[in-house]
């Protein structure tokens, strides 16, 4: 079943509202609280996890509370970097759904995607929604069990365009789904308790292509969760089976670090069952940073966010030395620390993972406390801000692309921007539409690097590397034996890190330009695509290269029919026959370099021949049948 708002680990006694609200200076960092849901009719109310905030090309922030509005069926939202808000969109269970946690999430058309839980009323959703607040159901889920799929999460956009995201389920344990552009729906994966059980949070796409994310229960050891990848064609891999003392129960979203490693929390588990901290490697090795102890914060929901200075900052939804949660800062290496105890007038039990704004900032929202008029029986919530300081920096939507490719740009000052460059390469088309959004094309010769915008008021770079995704035309020869070289041409090879023949990797490559390259067939080579690495992603050749077998010496050179004949060469894998002048021979193939034939009856002088799919090799010199 899914989590109720009543887990909130504060009774409702506990939430009594105290008459002071503001700005709180704290050591080097400033937290302020921006709005105080319920001041106003019809307002935002008690936002919960995920509830994802998602900034705009206007400069400002998105997201969804689950109650609240005319009609108390949840709402879109948005709200200034200075605290103006908006209410966009009033849910309404006939038409578009109910209780949408979920939040937003910004897609390449500007408009935001979210889902409603519904909770058993006229059916669970996923939506966009404009700007402006227009919105359009895309898809109305099938139920399943009395409070149906319950979708909590947004959707995230993938590298094809398509909508991916998760459901905790009802009946079953969720599922992870996948809707085209064209808006063809489909069930990716199908989750049971051995693989993970509940999806809570959004997924990731990981720099690799694949989609990671957590579940909060299942799992093959006690039932504590998994952490797992999926390809986008569906194909499942647990990386981690959580067994208690290394976390239990994650509503967290992931989050792939600078470093290429994830990143995420448990709500409880660890050496207190406080919740921990916790960092994951692309192919399954788990490190717990922090156990949370109760002073320090408990029970977080939330994600993290990495921050432009290279730190991790998340908030945990209880404990602190007011128990009402805490705002931490931890590094890649476990470092921790508290930057701020929530104490209910400000806020309390914040559920919700924090975004970094463009102009540095942190912000987020807190499902009780605050100031705002009774919701829930109690307090409405707060959406706050906290200043640690950092500096102004520009976004990237999407964070990889083709030389050629449109990539847009979010920040704040823009106007009047003069240059915009990929890693040092300058793009020679760019449109500032406005003062906070822009858009650039991928020049010709861009690297995989950071994204530099040259404002007025100074230069901005971007949060995150911009991947240059390589380009693969063509390759020749087409066919040839190990040591062959072999030319590659295609777009964006400057930073080639690899090339592959058939999944082996070649020994010896030269980088010629951005546009060539140039390989030598590796010994093991197999008939296959090349593939080339960069530090951009991978690119692979739409044709086939023929690794083609060569014979480089025999022993001994002579010999009566019914001798042992031991044949050195190359890419004899897969050999099919064995000829003495054109006469079949019976042969073992010992390695990709040996095969051992005995001279046949009829055999005479001449060379000595091996056919494999690649082709067939000749001997350079004559066996001497005596």
């Amino acid at each position: 079943m899914i989590k109720t708002s009543s887990r909130c680990r504060l009774t409702l006694a506990v939430l009594v509202l105290t008459i002071v609200a503001g700005t709180v200076p704290v050591h080097a960092q400033t937290f302020s609280v921006l709005y105080n849901f319920g001041t106003n009719a019809g307002d935002p109310q008690n936002p919960t996890y995920p509830g994802l905030v998602a900034q705009g090309r206007d400069g400002n922030l998105y997201s969804t509370t689950p109650y609240g509005g005319t009609g108390y069926y949840g709402t879109g939202f948005k709200i200034t970097p200075t605290g103006t808000l908006s209410v966009l969109h009033n849910f309404n269970t006939d038409t578009d759904g109910y209780a949408p946690n979920s939040g937003l999430t910004l897609g390449a058309d500007g408009n935001f995607y979210g889902t409603t839980t519904d909770y058993g009323y006229s059916g669970a959703t996923l939506f966009k929604i404009t700007p402006s607040g227009s919105l359009t159901v895309l898809y109305t889920f099938s139920p399943d069990g009395f409070y149906g799929p319950l979708p909590t999460a947004p959707p995230i956009q993938g590298t094809d365009g398509s909508l991916y995201g998760t459901t905790v389920g009802s009946s079953g344990c969720g599922m992870v789904y996948k809707l085209t552009p064209s808006s063809t729906f489909t069930t990716l994966y199908q989750f049971d308790s051995t693989h993970g059980c509940h999806l809570y949070a959004p997924l990731v796409q990981g720099t690799d292509g694949n989609l990671y994310g957590t579940t909060n229960s299942g799992g093959t050891t006690g039932g504590s969760g998994t952490v797992f990848k999926l390809t986008t064609a569906g194909k499942l891999t647990v990386l981690h089976n959580f067994v208690g003392t290394d976390g239990s129960n994650s509503f967290s979203p992931l989050i792939q670090g600078s470093d290429g490693n994830f990143y995420g929390t448990t709500s409880n588990g660890g050496s207190s069952n406080l919740g921990v901290v916790f960092k994951i490697t692309p192919l399954g090795k788990l490190t717990v940073l922090h156990d949370f102890n109760g002073t320090d914060g408990q029970n977080p929901d939330a994600g993290l966010v990495q921050a432009n200075d290279g730190n991790f900052y998340g908030v945990a939804s209880a404990g602190g030395t007011l128990s009402y949660g805490t705002i931490y800062k931890i590094t890649s290496a476990g470092t921790f620390s508290v930057l701020y105890n929530f104490d209910n007038t400000h806020g309390a039990t914040p559920q919700v993972t924090l975004f970094q704004h463009t102009n540095g900032i942190l912000y987020g929202n807190t499902y009780f406390g605050g100031t705002g008029s009774p919701c829930l029986n109690t307090s409405c919530g707060v959406f706050y801000s906290l200043n640690v300081g950092l500096k102004p920096f520009v976004s990237l939507l999407p964070t990889s692309g083709k030389v050629g490719k449109t990539v847009e740009v979010l920040g704040q000052g823009l106007t009047g921007t003069t240059g915009v460059s990929f890693n040092g390469t300058a793009a020679t088309t760019f449109a500032v539409v406005s003062d906070t959004y822009l858009t650039a094309t991928i020049p010709s010769g861009a690297k995989t690097g950071s994204v530099t915008v040259v404002t007025p008021g100074g230069t901005l770079t971007s949060n995150k590397k911009f991947r240059v995704t390589p380009q693969f035309t063509s390759f020749s020869p087409t066919s040839g034996p190990v040591t062959t070289s072999v030319t590659i041409t295609g777009v964006s090879l400057t930073q080639t890190t690899a090339v592959t023949f058939g999944g082996v990797k070649a020994t010896s490559f030269t980088v010629n330009s951005d546009t060539q390259v140039t390989a030598t067939v590796p010994s093991g080579a197999k008939t296959g695509r090349i593939g080339i690495t960069t530090a951009g992603g991978t690119a692979s050749s739409s044709g086939t290269f023929t690794v083609t077998p060569a014979i480089t010496s025999f022993t001994p050179t002579s010999g009566p029919v019914g001798t042992s004949v031991t044949i050195t060469g190359t890419s004899f894998t897969g050999a099919t026959s064995v000829t003495f002048n054109g006469v079949s021979a019976t042969f073992t193939l010992n390695s990709d370099t040996q095969v051992t034939a005995t001279v046949p009856t009829g055999a005479t002088t001449g060379p000595i021949s091996i056919t494999t799919p690649g082709g067939t090799a000749k001997s350079a010199t004559n066996f001497t049948v005596t």
